[in-house]
């Protein structure tokens, strides 16, 4: 790994609006997280470093995009056993092995479990940033997805009992008549309701009402 040009670095890793992305490494060798430490920084990224796998489960879950950059070979829990450890509790953080030598049947069992990169130390700089940068990516995504379906989820429990039916009909493809006649109520009200779930949805068409039923896993049809 090399940090002497860190102005290069710095120019491939621009810094992102708001808090920074945190890059966790996790590697019991003492000059691998110094050299990381200090490649992280110039990109300009927040390293945050671990000589164990204990060590890092006992960190809460960031709220930032964020990845794992994580040595195969731990002295307590290793590389593969963390990966499956943290697969349920933070399945957002994409995860970049590192080792010192090449195993094929512990690759492909990473990769198969989610990890976006195995790198064979001693790796290129350009190859490390790069797949940080992807890792970081995809975790800003997964962040998004996630956000937008806390935003969904409580909007909807906002709806009041009628609203709920209202907006299952709709999204199913009913017309207003119909509904109204479903619910024997009058049209104008049957509009009333659709309004104030578009409203609360902050659905600007119906096929944004039906995206967001689907995503709340709503039946649709």
């Amino acid at each position: 790994m090399n940090v002497n040009n860190p102005l290069a670095v710095c120019r491939r890793a621009p810094p992102v609006a708001g808090d920074k992305p945190i890059v966790f490494v996790v590697d019991d060798d003492i000059s691998v997280r110094e050299s990381l430490e200090l490649l992280i920084s110039f990109a300009q990224w927040q390293p945050q470093l671990f000589e164990s796998a204990k060590d890092f489960l006992s960190q809460p879950r960031p709220v930032v995009p964020s990845c794992l950059v994580l040595d195969i070979n731990l002295p307590d829990l290793n590389g593969l056993d963390l990966q499956t450890a943290i697969a349920s509790e933070r399945p957002d953080m994409p995860i970049i092995f590192i080792t010192g030598y090449g195993d094929i049947p512990r690759t492909v069992r990473a990769m198969k479990a989610g990890a976006v990169e195995f790198l064979t130390k001693p790796f290129d700089d350009d190859v490390l940033l790069n797949a940080i940068a992807g890792a970081l990516e995809g975790s800003r995504r997964a962040l998004d997805r996630e956000n937008n379906l806390r935003f969904l989820r409580t909007a909807y429990t906002s709806l009041t009992p009628r609203e709920h039916e209202v907006m299952a009909m709709v999204v199913a493809g009913r017309l207003n008549k119909l509904i109204a006649a479903d619910l024997n109520i009058s049209e104008i009200t049957v509009k009333a309701h659709r309004g104030k779930v578009m409203r609360k949805m902050k659905a600007r068409s119906l096929a944004d009402l039906v995206k967001m039923a689907a995503l709340l896993m709503l039946p649709i049809g």
